[in-house]
């Protein structure tokens, strides 16, 4: 192992329970040993990657959120005494491993419950409430300390009564003693953090109570507070309880956050109360803080997208370290490198890891045999873990499915989701042509390797990658080009043969037993007056040195917009034209993500033109046309299509065509998606073969 990394592998304590290393499992929902949104249950999917996790040399692992009344059902977890008992069973099992593990628990979501079109209607339809509120009350799982705007649909929460307040206290104290007698090692409370109900209370801009629970310092602190003091009182002084903590919340007000270095007046807890906090919090009987920035109104600190900086949270909770004796942990898109040093010199005790471990649960293993190059990286899409979304005139446009099934992962479909993908080995063995050398294509051959065939993959170019090197360019996408090496690294370790330059036209001609065709798509074109004048995004992105200083980017989908951002960091004028009433207004595609780059457009001031278009593209300009017919002339040294894609199978094949009936197409031969559904994809068509 890398002698700088020695310090994340040094013991430490929480309380009196020692930890073996200094890494921690970050608590993602959906990672919950008692389900996420459906009702109350001892959740075998999440156990089985948590366990995994363990074995992997994880010191401390943290299931997702455990809201202590389950969002379906309506149940208490402390009155399903079965689950208590197999968790016990289940411990057992952890503690083999010599890792420990904490039970974290939610008060709930208030204000920032994810609502889609369809629940909003749940919470304010008398009727539909009505009708729904013994399986699903959603009005119950939005409201907030205030009459408060929810954070995704246009809707108004109510108030949290002081009677609610005092069953979910009492609540916490039962499900806490129940964890600890399943042989649990702790919990963690569920969070001044973030902008959940807990930290809704806390926060001035959200909380404007005039009971005992709002108003002053002590008052709006008072229910976590109350939580903490009640397990305590049921589990004993000595068992450890943390907090999840946001030290600072880094919003400017509703659905508005605040971007890295900008200057602006904090909404929420700015620096100085959060030192006050802390403090008060530990005093209370907290001990240890597990922290880092944000709330869902500034969600990219909470859930850091490429964009952000790596470590963008550890300078702000090693100031807060300063004013606690208890541990403190930091989270944000952490490097070992950074987070070994900090330890090493007491300014936080371990890091926090989430995403990259579900992406590979072994990580930590593989870097402590020196075996990094084998680490599959996350890539901070968020495209299948939280891919909530969310843009103008509606709700949580996340599919129902993916909300009771968070925390899957778009590059590694094991994770969450094993019943479904599993290597099966095959009983037949068969040689497997791959025409298409990009991601699809390599994680197809992968695949395929690992159940028993013989794949081989033609690539017409001279590099593997295909319109992945493109999308990988950017500078801040480390991580995406360290994809397509480990990619490659894969391929040669398996022996999978790869024949580049090699451009395929009859597929019966290789002599394969069956045939993956994964060939990818082609950009689409403009019709309009000057259109042979504009390069595609796909030209930008592979020589950026084509575009001049002022540039206009027709289409604000995701490809569009990440295009305009580099083009400001590098200090060029770029102008956005999208048909749509929003950027990125697409579905699976992360609140975190799209919400940094709209932010940053406006902190900015890049030119935004929605419901609008070109028409006509000049040597040096471009007219846009906008939804009232007005027409605008502005400059542009260079237009950047990125209008979408269309698929470029190499073949499709029919149902009726028994020649080719031993053909898969994949990825964006298929239908054009994002990595998730190529990856995904591959998987589905190499375990039919």
């Amino acid at each position: 192992m890398n002698q700088e990394y020695d310090a994340l592998f040094t013991p430490w304590k929480i309380r009196d329970v020692e930890i073996k290393n200094r890494i921690v499992l970050a608590p993602m929902g959906g990672t919950c040993l008692f389900g996420f949104m459906e009702p109350c249950h001892f959740d075998k999917e999440a156990a089985k990657l948590l366990l995994t996790i363990a074995q992997n040399n994880c010191g401390l692992v943290m299931p997702g959120i455990a809201p202590v009344r389950d969002v379906m059902g309506r149940r208490w977890l402390y009155t399903n005494q079965k689950m208590f008992k197999d968790l016990r069973d289940y411990m057992d099992e952890i503690h083999k491993t010599g890792a420990k593990l904490f039970v974290q628990l939610t008060a709930g979501f208030g204000r920032s419950m994810a609502l889609s079109d369809f629940l909003a209607k749940l919470a304010t339809d008398k009727t539909l409430h009505t009708l729904t509120k013994p399986f699903m009350d959603m009005e119950y799982c939005t409201a907030a300390p205030s009459e408060l705007p929810n954070r995704w649909a246009d809707i108004k929460t109510r108030a949290i009564t002081k009677k609610e307040i005092a069953d979910i206290v009492y609540a916490f104290g039962e499900t806490a003693r129940l964890c600890k007698w399943a042989g649990v090692d702790g919990v963690e409370v569920h969070a001044v953090h973030e902008g959940y109900l807990l930290d809704q209370f806390t926060t001035k801009y959200t909380n404007h109570r005039t009971d005992e629970y709002g108003g002053s310092f002590e008052n709006r602190y008072r229910f976590p507070v109350e939580i903490v003091k009640t397990i305590k009182e049921r589990c004993g002084e000595d068992y450890p309880v943390t907090l999840r903590y946001s030290v600072v919340s880094k919003t400017k007000g509703f659905r508005e956050g605040a971007m890295p270095g900008e200057d602006f007046i904090e909404a929420g807890r700015d620096m100085a109360e959060s030192e006050k906090a802390a403090k008060y919090l530990q005093d209370a009987g907290y001990d240890m803080l597990n922290c880092d920035n944000g709330t869902y109104d500034a969600w990219y600190w909470c859930h850091p997208p490429a964009y952000m900086p790596k470590n963008c949270n550890l300078a702000d909770v090693e100031h807060i370290k300063k004013f606690v004796d208890i541990p403190v942990v930091c989270a944000g898109r952490m490097t070992m490198d950074a987070s070994s040093e900090a330890v090493k010199n007491g300014k936080i005790d371990a890091v926090a890891v989430g995403r990259q471990f579900l992406t590979d649960p072994a990580w930590v293993t593989k870097m402590i045999h020196d075996d990094e190059k084998d680490i599959k990286p996350c890539i901070c899409c968020h495209n299948a873990c939280f891919d909530l979304t969310k843009y103008e005139g509606h709700g949580n446009e996340q599919d129902f499915f993916d909300t009771i099934h968070m925390c899957r992962c778009a590059l590694n479909p094991e994770t969450m989701h094993s019943n479904k993908y599993k290597i099966v080995p095959t009983r037949h063995p068969k040689k497997v042509a791959i025409i298409g050398g990009g991601v699809g294509g390599m994680e197809s051959a992968i695949v395929l390797k690992k159940r028993g065939h013989s794949p081989e993959i033609y690539e017409k170019t001279g590099e593997l990658g295909g319109v992945f090197i493109a999308a990988a360019s950017s500078p801040y996408k480390d991580n995406d080009r360290r994809l397509i090496e480990w990619y490659k690294t894969q391929l040669k370790e398996y022996g999978i043969p790869v024949h580049l330059n090699t451009e395929i036209n009859d597929v019966d001609s290789l002599g394969a037993d069956a045939v993956i065709v994964a060939t990818g798509s082609k950009a689409r074109k403009l019709h309009l007056p000057g259109a042979e004048r504009a390069i595609d995004a796909v030209d930008y992105l592979l020589d950026p040195s084509k575009a001049g200083e002022n540039v206009v980017i027709i289409g604000g989908g995701l490809t569009g917009c990440e295009i305009a951002y580099d083009l400001k960091l590098e200090g060029k004028n770029p102008t956005i034209v999208e048909m749509k009433n929003d950027l990125m207004a697409v579905r699976n595609l992360c609140l975190a993500n799209s919400s940094y780059l709209r932010d940053y457009f406006k902190v900015n001031k890049v030119p935004v033109y929605l419901e609008s278009g070109v028409s006509e593209i000049g040597d040096d300009y471009v007219i846009i046309k906008e939804k009232n017919e007005k027409q605008i002339k502005v400059k542009a040294d260079t237009v950047i299509t990125s209008v979408g894609y269309i698929p470029t199978p190499l073949i499709k094949p029919e149902w009726n065509d028994w020649r080719h009936r031993n053909v898969y197409v994949v990825g964006d031969a298929e239908k054009v998606g994002n990595l998730r559904s190529v990856i995904w994809g591959a998987w589905d068509a190499a375990m039919k073969i």
